[in-house]
């Protein structure tokens, strides 16, 4: 498992717990804990018993963003590190839950975006400040974010650099649930608990069919999409 002390993993039967263990830098991502992190996911999501991953941070926050330290020393060149994918982590077979337990910011909002749900603390709050700092998005931000909550609400997020409290993101679609702060991560691996009492197999479908058709005009195509999916999958099943 995992070696490196920026991340903490743990397995609470189905479910597998990554925390991002930098707390005395707000779990900054500098290059050790960018490199750790998808490593973590991809070595849960490898492990036969785990259902579901959970991504959270130890208190004070969720995750700062990218150290900027590391990104003036020219440790984080923007250069995509990790070939066959895009984003903070590696497309799993396993859903990601994040449980927000504090501030996501820029870099923190790109891991939580890049999350199948998200649980949010009471004290969770949000904001890209990629602006602010000088640089771009590079995660998918500017792609999924609109898609959450709207292309003018992401717009005034990226350009203003302001933060929203987890009742706004609430309201706005981009969490799921907020919950009191001390239950975060507990309601995050109950829910992973429920996915895991499914089967595998309607879990995988249901959620490779969800991102396929986010991705579709919404149009008779896609309808005709989703409906020759769901009758090639019950001939599969049922014959």
């Amino acid at each position: 498992m995992t070696d490196s002390a920026c991340v903490v993993v743990r397995h609470d039967g189905c479910v597998s717990v990554v925390t991002l263990n930098r707390p005395e830098a707000r779990n900054a991502l500098n290059s050790e804990l960018a490199e750790a992190l998808p490593r973590a996911v991809a070595e849960c999501d490898g492990r036969p018993g785990t259902r579901a991953i959970i991504i959270t941070g130890a208190d004070p926050a969720f995750c700062a963003g990218f150290d900027l330290r590391d990104v003036r020393a020219g440790k984080r060149s923007g250069a995509n590190e990790h070939p066959g994918y895009w984003g903070p982590f590696p497309r799993t077979r396993c859903p990601i839950i994040g449980a927000i337990n504090g501030a996501a910011v820029t870099g923190g909002l790109e891991i939580a975006v890049s999350c199948d749900m998200l649980i949010a603390s009471e004290r969770a709050r949000f904001a890209d400040t990629h602006a602010k700092v000088g640089m771009v998005p590079g995660w998918g931000l500017t792609i999924v974010l609109p898609r959450l909550i709207g292309p003018a609400r992401a717009l005034q997020m990226s350009l203003t650099g302001e933060f929203i409290d987890a009742t706004t993101a609430l309201s706005w679609g981009l969490v799921n649930e907020v919950v009191p702060h001390g239950d975060v991560v507990q309601r995050a691996v109950a829910l992973g608990e429920s996915i895991g009492a499914l089967d595998e197999g309607v879990v995988s479908e249901v959620r490779s069919l969800y991102r396929d058709m986010s991705a579709r005009v919404v149009d008779d195509g896609a309808f005709e999409a989703e409906n020759e999916r769901a009758r090639s999958w019950a001939r599969r099943r049922f014959g």
